[in-house]
């Protein structure tokens, strides 16, 4: 899910919210606009707060999102932004229920929804309702052609990040027999299906398989890969059942680099303590803060309030979904149908920490830089973007 038009990130302490117009809200119905009642406008993050992936791909966003709200609201501003979270569990099956709570809360925007599944479950349930959605981290190709018109998204697409891992595993490790593994979900076999196809055109052997992600013996998996004597391995998924397969692989003496996504770019996969460096690489649509000393403002305030936790993926991006919100909030636009209109403007644009964000006509942010990131000593480490480290 790679960061584009990089711009220098400042210290957000230097952030300054523009004086907020006091809007009447109307009534406390919750109608189709999203409207909230009184002086307190409703913003909420959609996705997965409990579940397998909410460490990785859910609290790390949500965290970014609240403390975004949370300055804002301690500049004593009219109206007030009331953060409410709706966990998911990034499981399409589930969300539809929290999408109508949603609705029935009267919340007029939310950064979400976190995944492309269960993006495809509820986001046209936002759009019959007229509830804002800006998704930092939902990567899935496809989204923007439902022709929604309240949502948005400011990362780049898997039809950027596929090119980019396709480079990385065939110019930079000259693989020349790769096997692709995905979890059969819209993200991770979508991002998945665009690498076979690259690697197939640039004339590497692709060998396939896929894993249920709830399952725990990967074992047939593996063998596949063992006696393919594969020398590349793509993972399209998230990092938890990634963790599990990598040590059958390893166990199983597959020792063939791995490259993954931004579902499994996580300190927890990609560097293990005891080890100084891994041949495990994670490709990104994003800004981990963590890897870029000028994000070190929005590290330290992170840390501050969420008990020393540092920021992960899409934190940063969560953070700069909500002010983009709260930029319109800021401006006087209260009301979901307010919001949409200011943020889908052709004159919008929005600073954030990483990247200034525009919206085309479909909702996206346009152009796709992506980065990896491979595990070293403990930690992710930046390593670059990919077309400038792989020309």
């Amino acid at each position: 899910m790679s960061r584009m038009s990089k711009v220098p990130v400042r210290a957000f302490a230097a952030f300054t919210v523009v004086a907020v117009v006091a809007a009447a809200c109307g009534s406390s119905s919750k109608s189709s606009n999203g409207g909230s009642s009184g002086a307190t406008v409703k913003v909420g993050f959609f996705g997965a707060l409990t579940g397998p992936n909410s460490p990785q791909l859910g609290i790390n966003i949500a965290n970014g999102v609240q403390l975004a709200i949370d300055q804002y609201n301690a500049k004593g501003k009219s109206p007030k932004v009331q953060y409410v979270p709706y966990d998911s569990q990034g499981d399409p099956s589930l969300a539809p229920a929290q999408a109508n709570k949603v609705v029935s809360d009267g919340t007029v925007a939310v950064v979400g929804p976190a995944f492309s599944g269960e993006s495809k479950a509820v986001d046209p349930i936002f759009e019959q309702a007229g509830v804002v959605s800006v998704t930092p981290s939902a990567t899935n190709a496809t989204l923007q052609t439902n022709g929604w018109k309240f949502w948005h998204r400011i990362v780049a697409t898997d039809d950027f990040q596929g090119p980019a891992e396709v480079k990385w595993l065939t110019k930079k490790l000259g693989a020349k027999k790769v096997g692709v593994i995905d979890d059969k979900s819209d993200y991770g076999k979508g991002l998945a299906d665009t690498v076979r196809q690259g690697l197939s055109s640039a004339g590497v052997q692709v060998v396939s398989d896929s894993i249920d992600p709830k399952g725990s013996d990967f074992s047939s998996t593996v063998n596949n890969m063992h006696s393919a004597n594969v020398d590349g391995i793509m993972y399209g998924g998230y990092y938890a059942d990634l963790t599990r397969l990598m040590q059958q692989l390893r166990s199983a003496g597959v020792n063939a680099p791995i490259v993954s996504d931004d579902g499994a770019a996580d300190n927890k996969l990609l560097a293990p303590p005891e080890d100084k460096e891994t041949n495990v690489y994670a490709t990104c649509a994003c800004l981990i803060a963590t890897a870029d000393p000028a994000a070190s403002a929005f590290v330290t305030a992170y840390k501050a309030q969420f008990n020393n936790a540092e920021p992960g993926t899409y934190s940063t991006e969560g953070y700069d979904a909500a002010n983009v919100i709260l930029d319109a909030i800021g401006h006087g636009n209260s009301t979901a149908k307010a919001i949409n209109t200011y943020i889908g403007a052709p004159s919008f644009s929005f600073k954030g920490l990483s990247k200034t964000i525009t919206f085309d006509s479909k909702g996206e942010v346009p152009g796709g830089a992506v980065d990896i990131y491979q595990g070293k000593g403990g930690v992710l480490v930046l390593l670059g973007e990919v077309d400038k480290l792989v020309p």
